[in-house]
């Protein structure tokens, strides 16, 4: 690769690219919250969601000093991310509880981007962020969950148009900062349910000596302020 196409793609990646209709911005909205709120096609793109949730998980036990030995997806949806540190500190306390943030996290930093015209950077970001994420992965499964995503986001960036770029990015956008709340919800009624006493909220509460229902609390905060901060500004870019 020479200088001329390395330049090419800085700018490429720096650059900005035309704010989308507003009819895109609403019609992605739309069928975004149409795959959330659908039981049957939730089946299918929670996976999505798993992907940003034990993707967290991994990111800050890495950042916190901890050792990541693997992540896994599973097939019904459902992952498992193991470090290795303390079992104890504000590093697993941490890494506890940046699975159900990390969605509309992620979303919300999306948002930021798009607002801004950075659809490129998004979509690259993206993929890097897959392509990282797949090094770590322990099972065939995962692994081909996250090579189809990976892949999706690489032919949209490379093969497609900028109005499909931008239907695409927004749409994922979107879909993380409406995503953001349903698992929790799915995980307070399998707590009510079944007694459960093992996620990441008991966890929490475990390791900071609080009852488990703030660190709910937390996580269905941070999804409504996400989707309120994103949300507000996709809608005006």
């Amino acid at each position: 690769m020479n200088v001329a196409s390395i330049t090419e793609m800085w700018h490429r990646l720096t650059g900005t690219q035309p704010d989308p209709s507003r009819w895109l911005v609403l019609v992605t909205a739309l069928i975004a919250l149409g795959a959330v709120a659908s039981r049957g096609v939730w089946h299918v793109t929670r996976n999505a969601v798993t992907i940003a949730h034990e993707g967290g998980h991994g990111l800050v036990a890495l950042l916190s000093g901890r050792r990541l030995d693997g992540i896994r997806l599973h097939s019904d949806t459902s992952g498992l991310t193991v470090s290795r540190g303390k079992p104890y500190g504000l590093g697993m306390v941490l890494t506890a509880a940046a699975g159900y943030t990390a969605p509309p996290l992620l979303g919300l930093a999306g948002a930021a981007l798009l607002a801004a015209g950075h659809i490129t950077a998004l979509l690259w970001g993206a993929t890097a962020l897959l392509l990282v994420m797949l090094v770590m992965i322990r099972n065939a499964y995962g692994a081909l969950t996250v090579v189809i995503a990976c892949a999706l986001f690489l032919a949209v960036s490379w093969l497609t148009k900028a109005q499909v770029q931008a239907a695409f990015g927004y749409l994922v956008v979107w879909f993380l900062l409406l995503g953001g709340a349903r698992p929790v919800a799915e995980l307070q009624r399998t707590r009510r349910r079944d007694g459960s006493r093992s996620s990441d909220p008991d966890q929490l509460a475990w390791l900071t000596h609080t009852p488990a229902a703030l660190w709910m609390l937390l996580f269905y905060t941070v999804a409504l302020c996400s989707l309120l901060g994103g949300g507000s500004w996709l809608l005006r870019a």
